[in-house]
This record gives structure tokens, C-alpha cells and sequence, in this order.
């Protein structure tokens, strides 16, 4: 049995690995940094950690996210890392057993299935759970804020 934390951006649902979740906090302007990839919004002050902040709409294509007090930071851990998400909301906590995620399909032109490492129905809800280390392209950002 594992647990998920599972959030809403726009009509879609998502799933992270609850060993994953640092914080979750209301939203704050993130800092712009030049050179970053568009679905970077730039960085936090988390106590004294500068936190790099992924809009994840804007990661699988969409726009970018338009922030309101009722957004989200979902700050996670990614390997030795930690990142923040923006999101819409947090939804529910999941207790998934391992049998129960299938698969994502591997469907034509689709390659956002790559940031997905399985899909599962609760409730008669399909969740989304995020494979983390492809979501982020910490390389990419640690080397915009070296620069």
C-alpha cells in the first residue's frame, strides 16, 4: 500500500508519492529568473532555501497558470533536490496498493506520458501520478540559476 497526495489542475487530477511532499503552502510571487525554461516561474525564499517553482500546467503545453491566493506550492523532493509545483489544489490523500496503478498508455504524439508513471481510478476519478525525475529537468534549472 501506498499513499498519494492528490491534486486538481483545471479538470485534471494528479497524484505525488506522499514520501515526496516536503510542504504544501499558499501561493507567494515566485522570483523571475532570466534564461529559465517557460514552465519555470522563477524561485522562492523557503526559510532560507532558494526553491525553484515548476507551473505544471505549463509544463504538459498548457498556458501559464494565472496565480490567485487560492493556488498552491506543492514543495517536493526530486533526488537530492527540492522543488516547488503550482498547482490549483489539493485534493485528497490516496491509499493505492501497487496492483491497483496501471499502466499509461502509450498513445500517438504523446509524449507527457513520459511524466506519468501510472494512472489510477478512486472513486470512479482517474488520478494521474507523476513520475517526478521527468517532470523536472533539475539539470536544466540548476544550470539557469549558476549562470
Amino acid at each position: 500500500m501506498r499513499q498519494f497526495i492528490s491534486f486538481t489542475n483545471g479538470a485534471e487530477e494528479y497524484g505525488v508519492d506522499i514520501m515526496a511532499i516536503r510542504e504544501i503552502k499558499g501561493w507567494v510571487p515566485a522570483t523571475q529568473l532570466p534564461d529559465l525554461p517557460r514552465y519555470m516561474r522563477g524561485v522562492i525564499d523557503l526559510r532560507g532555501a532558494i526553491v525553484p517553482i515548476l507551473d505544471l500546467r505549463a509544463r504538459f503545453g498548457g498556458d501559464l497558470t494565472e496565480a490567485t491566493p487560492r493556488h498552491v506550492i506543492m514543495v517536493v523532493a526530486v533526488g537530492d533536490k527540492v522543488a516547488g509545483i503550482l498547482v490549483d489544489a489539493v485534493a485528497d490523500i490516496l491509499a493505492i496498493e501497487d496492483k491497483d496503478i496501471q499502466p499509461v498508455p502509450d498513445l500517438e504524439g504523446g509524449a507527457s506520458h513520459a511524466f506519468l508513471s501510472g494512472l489510477v481510478t478512486v472513486q470512479g476519478r482517474m488520478v494521474a501520478l507523476l513520475d517526478l525525475e521527468h517532470v523536472f529537468d533539475l539539470n536544466a534549472v540548476a544550470d539557469a540559476l549558476a549562470a
